[in-house]
């Protein structure tokens, strides 16, 4: 199943004065970087973010997230956040805003 192009325009219009932003193509969606570093993405109609290991378990917490695993192993430090979880402009940019303040404190690539 090819990933939500809906939700990458969303995030396209969203992200569109962040610096250092780059757009891949990575596990059968859409992955945003900063500075080098994966921060957020797109996979089906899931927005996947990296958070960290301590945030992602809390977000695990909601009912809106599942881990990142579509390989029968998670990826730890990174979250998969429904369309409930996203729906509203505040809550996208939320997300968005973790990825990228999480991928921010990791070395340039």
């Amino acid at each position: 199943m090819p990933y939500n192009e809906e939700i990458e325009t969303l995030i396209d219009g969203s992200i569109s004065g962040w610096p250092d932003m780059d757009k891949k193509r990575m596990f059968g969606g859409i992955c945003y970087l900063v500075r080098g570093n994966m921060c957020f993405g797109i996979y089906r109609d899931f927005i996947i973010v990296r958070c960290g290991v301590e945030a992602a378990a809390e977000f695990l917490e909601r009912g809106d997230t599942v881990p990142f695993d579509i390989t029968g192993r998670a990826m730890k430090g990174w979250v998969m956040v429904s369309e409930e979880g996203w729906a509203q402009p505040e809550d996208m940019k939320m997300w968005l805003e973790t990825g990228r303040n999480f991928a921010l404190t990791l070395p340039p690539k």
